[in-house]
């Protein structure tokens, strides 16, 4: 199988359910303005994501130092072994003593999670599937499964803008008001490693979905790292849970009255609510159409077209033909509604024309009309409905 393309053309969502659906091998390149991601597959399962252009202080040495995990100077140690020995840097850091195998472990997994979510927030770039073999390193990530990756996604569009009530800005501190309740299970041996099991299980637990009303590892792993003058971004660095469960363990545990928020104004509040939670909330907000349409329908169909396409095959037929159009019209249809409900949630009512979505970036303008000649009829009824239909041909 050979997918190039852009990502105007197919979204990272759609890439990934259909890699993982076929079960391929093979390295998937991305590429945008400024960034270069390679995702590795096994048999459909992410096994590995490296950004080329990882900024420095995305580097798991960086991650480590920020997490406290080790020191400066450990770090600046295991480079300077590393260049000798050429030995993968954590294998050194692990020999030397200072890091476990299971933290290193723990922490790469992190940064391959987070490198995955942030493809999300892509507004173009290219893409090129490869096939080729790929090795499985279970020694340094468990191997996700691509769909784990886009429910985790739904999950957070879901739950990210009550996040970003409560946390505008990253430069945010707290203080602890009141002690958590005892837990009802029995205490694991390693606070940090039970946080960041439930945080990244693929099993999600449907008690309390969607409200903030809970008290689990990662609320626990927080509460005993918030003191004064740690910040939501250092915070963030420390739990090694990634930005979004720390965000939703600070929520709940200020919905539940066990913290206190500072607010930060003036130079702060300007500086840091561009940072954090607004990246992550305009991340959802242009993944959302594309995860919403996969979760609701189970179809990544919608934005296939023959010209980028190679399944080796006889099996694309051509969309000129009627039936095919009426089946990639119904999908296409639910993108364009997922995402009229993802700017209502964002401005307060729905758009006056369907042109609004591709000026906030939900959508592209083919996707106004395609698989059609023609624009979709939309009329706005009220702040919260409108009709919607195919063109008349």
């Amino acid at each position: 199988m050979a997918l190039t393309g852009t990502l105007k053309d197919f979204g990272i969502a759609d890439i990934l359910q259909l890699i993982g659906q076929q079960q391929k091998t093979g390295v998937l390149y991305l590429k945008s303005k400024d960034q270069d991601v390679q995702v590795f597959f096994r048999d459909g399962n992410i096994v590995r994501a490296e950004s080329i252009t990882r900024k420095k202080k995305d580097l798991i040495g960086n991650m480590l130092v920020r997490a406290e995990l080790i020191t400066e100077q450990q770090l600046e140690n295991a480079l300077e072994t590393q260049k000798r020995t050429l030995k993968r840097l954590g294998d050194v850091l692990t020999s030397t003593g200072a890091i476990s195998a299971q933290k290193l472990k723990q922490m790469m997994q992190l940064q391959v999670t987070e490198t995955l979510y942030g493809l999300f927030s892509w507004k173009a770039g290219t893409y090129e599937f490869k096939q080729e073999d790929v090795q499985s390193d279970s020694e340094s990530i468990t191997p996700l499964r691509a769909e784990s990756v886009l429910m985790e996604g739904f999950r957070m569009v879901d739950e990210w803008p009550h996040v970003r009530k409560k946390l505008p800005h990253e430069a945010m501190t707290f203080e602890r008001i009141k002690e958590l309740p005892a837990s009802k299970s029995q205490p694991k041996e390693d606070d940090f490693d039970a946080a960041f099991d439930d945080a990244f299980s693929e099993e999600k637990k449907d008690e309390n979905k969607g409200e903030f009303k809970s008290i689990g590892s990662a609320e626990r792993r927080v509460y005993e790292l918030i003191a004064p003058g740690r910040d939501v971004r250092k915070l963030v660095d420390l739990s090694c849970l990634g930005e979004f469960e720390t965000c939703k363990a600070l929520v709940n545990l200020l919905n539940l009255d066990y913290i206190r928020a500072h607010q930060v104004s003036g130079r702060a509040a300007s500086a840091g609510g561009a940072g954090l939670i607004v990246r992550v909330g305009g991340m959802v907000a242009r993944a959302v159409v594309t995860v919403m349409v996969l979760a609701a329908l189970g179809f990544v169909g919608s934005r296939l077209r023959p010209d980028t396409w190679d399944l080796g095959d006889d099996s694309a037929s051509s969309f000129a033909d009627p039936a095919a159009q009426r089946l990639l019209a119904r999908a296409q249809q639910a993108r364009i509604e997922a995402a009229l409900e993802v700017f209502r949630l964002e401005k307060g009512a729905l758009p006056e024309r369907l042109e609004a979505l591709v000026e906030v970036g939900l959508l592209q303008r083919e996707d106004l009309r395609y698989p059609w000649r023609d624009d979709y009829y939309y009329r706005r009824t009220s702040d919260r409905q409108f009709i919607l239909l195919s063109p008349l041909r």
